[in-house]
């Protein structure tokens, strides 16, 4: 069944307390446990996508994917490299849980799940 997750970076360096500002809103086929869903992405992948969000900037969108590799967040029209969500096929998106993304410039973030609708 399709999702919406909203995630809110973590706790970082940066920002120490986190920020609501700064993250992902995605649509994400889940099983009852939060995990993700191959069988359901299979069968209905356009459903699928999202927003970065990311304080000023300009919000970019695109689609997931699943490689060998795992499942990725692929930019529409191709800009910047895919981002890889960290252990994708093992995290749960339920709320107060916390998914790693490794990001377009090559860093590697801590999201919160802060919502799930």
């Amino acid at each position: 069944m399709l999702r919406k997750v909203r995630l809110e970076l973590a706790r970082c360096h940066d920002f120490p307390e986190g920020s609501r500002h700064h993250g992902y809103e995605l649509t994400l086929p889940l099983t009852a446990a939060g995990k993700l869903d191959r069988a359901a992405f299979d069968k209905d992948r356009q459903g699928t996508g999202f927003r970065r969000f990311w304080g000023d900037e300009e919000d970019r969108q695109g689609v997931l994917v699943h490689h060998r590799a795992g499942w990725q967040l692929s930019f529409a029209n191709g800009e910047g490299a895919d981002e890889v969500i960290f252990r994708g096929d093992q995290h749960r998106f339920t709320i107060g849980d916390y998914v790693s993304i490794k990001e377009f410039d090559g860093e590697t973030r801590t999201f919160r799940v802060a919502a799930v609708s």
